[in-house]
């Protein structure tokens, strides 16, 4: 495993540290500027836009490849930008390969318009090298296609980039950074590409290099050693390699470096970021991004986890997205699981002052939702569309569907039926999901809060644990042996299950004896979440599950985490037998689609275990990887 904290690499000039701590907001702590002036260097896939394109850190200097497809019949045509999971039918097809975390070997494959080639990257010191590898043509793909190699500054970043003889020049204040090609240079001056370029027919392997010029076999050298680095890096897992591997795949491919908040940060895929200005960071999905993290680069999943607290509303809550533009959903916020996330990257990793940094924006919020999200002594969602500034109205601002939205599960069916208060903007539903894990939440913060020598915060943080405990303890009902939902309009339950109804085993709210009749009468029956691929967002035998739309019925990893967690806390026969069958049968999906097709799904589907039926399942959505995690962690 390696830990990018402990490999500082060398020092950047004074000019690159100037540009990177000129920017940083006031707020940063001393620790944090410097873990992202350590992740801010060097060669990686920085750029949102393309997973074919190498960016040198802080410069900006691009290296973009793009592809034409040559045709003698008038059908040119020119790929630019490549990215992982498009599903167009003219579109390439990215089958992602290793991806370290600090980009030090990435490894895919293209194809399109016929057209096959492996596209691999390593650093040989501070040098890029890449090598763009032929392997086999079809269809309409009659004569090779060209590869161009262009270069310039992305970010409007100082500098200038000029090709000089046999080579690119890219000039900045303190030093020049030269790019040389293996290959023939066919100067095609019929390519759409600005600045300046190499370009050369894929008949042959080609390669790149920066710093000085290299043959193809010293370049195959280089990618050999580091491929075996990596390779080192996974196998250290032992039997858990193959997830290991998909979870440094997975979150080396999605991170990107944020240019208006001079950040290096894990969105949820490319495909969302590039739709929504550039980035977009959801809130509970980028804390599991943490999480993921952690497994092998401490210093980003302590970026993921800080930034999206940093991303709080004035109102004091983490939204449910912060995107491009600097907008956000100032009306609502997701399920409160940054203080689980903190706890047990503390725990992990033991540094103090990660606590210091993130308590006051988690304390603060977790107030929040105390104070606005509480109905009946009970926690409930909601959508403030009051709430300025209102710099964004994306429809559904203070609406039903707003209130929705913040519960992660944009269209469950359990909140089909829930009434709406136009005047308070809130669902008139006490949620058992969102009262288990906000207790777990207050018990997480009230740890850290002791660790952290906040005495009173702690006693604060432990008396709202005990009355929203108290008041999840009257949503068991005995009759079906589970905790419910309830609709507070009519003082009934809701006996529509999902797997937020276990949840309460997160915040150890449950009783053994609960827990027992949880996980034997519902988990463990096949009627309602077990079988082969589990578990449903919504159970079997919901009228719902047939939709496998979204969260009605398809399998998400989140869900299947959350309920690890809570399976852990309890120490039964059956509750072991069915954490361990969780344990597996998550593992067993989540390889199913790795190992044939290189995807991590935002969703699965619920009865064939298949996450590409549907258009709506991301294919390279990082949180997908939890249940590779559940793996690992048990």
């Amino acid at each position: 495993m390696q830990i990018r904290s402990l490999r500082f690499g060398t020092a950047p000039c004074l000019f690159c540290f100037l540009l990177i701590t000129s920017a940083f907001p006031q707020s940063r702590s001393p620790e944090y500027s410097q873990l992202q002036e350590r992740l801010a260097q060097g060669w990686n896939t920085w750029d949102t836009h393309s997973v074919m394109t190498q960016v040198l850190l802080p410069e900006g200097l691009a290296v973009r490849i793009g592809i034409k497809h040559e045709d003698t019949v008038g059908s040119e045509s020119f790929l630019s930008a490549a990215l992982i999971g498009r599903q167009g039918k003219e579109d390439e097809r990215v089958i992602p390969g290793p991806h370290s975390y600090n980009g030090s070997y990435t490894d895919l494959k293209l194809l399109w318009r016929g057209h096959q080639l492996r596209i691999q990257s390593a650093h040989d010191g501070e040098d890029l090298v890449m090598l763009v590898t032929p392997l086999s043509s079809a269809g309409n793909a009659h004569l090779p296609p060209e590869v161009v190699f262009s270069a310039g500054m992305l970010w409007n970043r100082p500098g200038t980039v000029m090709k000089q003889g046999d080579r690119i020049e890219a000039r900045f204040p303190n030093r020049i950074v030269s790019i040389y090609m293996s290959g023939k240079d066919t100067a095609d001056v019929s390519v759409p590409v600005s600045g300046s370029y190499f370009s050369a027919d894929l008949v042959r392997p080609l390669g790149l290099s920066t710093g000085r010029p290299r043959t193809v076999a010293e370049i195959q050298t280089v990618l050999e050693r580091e491929r075996h680095t990596y390779q080192q890096s996974v196998a250290s897992f032992g039997d858990h390699a193959s997830v290991a591997d998909a979870i440094q795949t997975v979150i080396g491919w999605d991170t990107i470096y944020e240019p208006h908040g001079h950040r290096v940060i894990s969105p949820v895929s490319r495909i969302w970021s590039v739709g929504w200005g550039g980035y977009v960071l959801f809130d509970w999905d980028t804390f599991f991004a943490a999480t993921l993290a952690a497994v092998g680069d401490r210093d980003l999943a302590y970026a993921n986890a800080i930034e999206i607290c940093r991303e709080a509303t004035p109102q004091g809550f983490v939204p449910n997205y912060a995107r491009g533009g600097g907008w956000k959903s100032e009306d609502r916020s997701e399920p409160p699981v940054g203080a689980i996330t903190l706890l047990g990257l503390y725990e992990k990793f033991h540094d103090r002052w990660l606590l210091a940094d993130t308590f006051p924006a988690l304390l603060t919020w977790n107030r929040w939702w105390a104070e606005h999200r509480d109905r009946q002594g009970y926690l409930v969602w909601g959508s403030d569309g009051e709430n300025q500034p209102a710099n964004l109205d994306d429809g559904s601002r203070g609406t039903r569907q707003g209130a929705i939205l913040e519960s992660g599960l944009d269209n469950s069916p359990m909140y089909d039926d829930a009434t709406y208060d136009e005047k308070t903007h809130q669902l008139v539903f006490a949620d058992a999901g969102l009262m288990g894990v906000y207790i777990a939440d207050c018990d997480a913060l009230a740890k850290i809060a002791v660790v952290l020598g906040k005495t009173a915060e702690a006693k604060e943080l432990r008396e709202r644990t005990a009355k929203y405990r108290s008041s999840l303890a009257t949503l068991w009902d005995n009759n079906s042996g589970i905790f419910l939902n309830k609709d507070l309009h009519t003082g009934q339950f809701s006996h529509r299950l999902s797997p937020t109804n276990f949840y309460p085993m997160l915040a150890q709210a449950a009783t053994p004896e609960q827990a027992q009749r949880m996980v034997t009468e519902h988990l463990l029956n096949p009627e309602e979440f077990w079988g082969q691929w589990v578990i449903p967002s919504i159970a079997r035998n919901d009228p719902a599950f047939k939709d496998q739309d979204y969260w009605r019925g398809r399998i998400w990893g989140p869900m299947n985490y959350l309920v690890y967690l809570g399976l852990r806390n309890y120490h039964q026969p059956d509750i072991d037998r069915a954490r361990q069958e969780l344990s597996q049968k998550s593992l067993d999906l989540f390889l199913s689609d790795w190992r044939t097709n290189g995807h991590v799904h935002e969703n699965y589907n619920g009865a064939t275990g298949s996450g590409d039926d549907v258009s709506n399942s991301d294919r390279f959505y990082h949180w997908g990887a939890l249940l590779g995690l559940i793996d690992l962690d048990e």
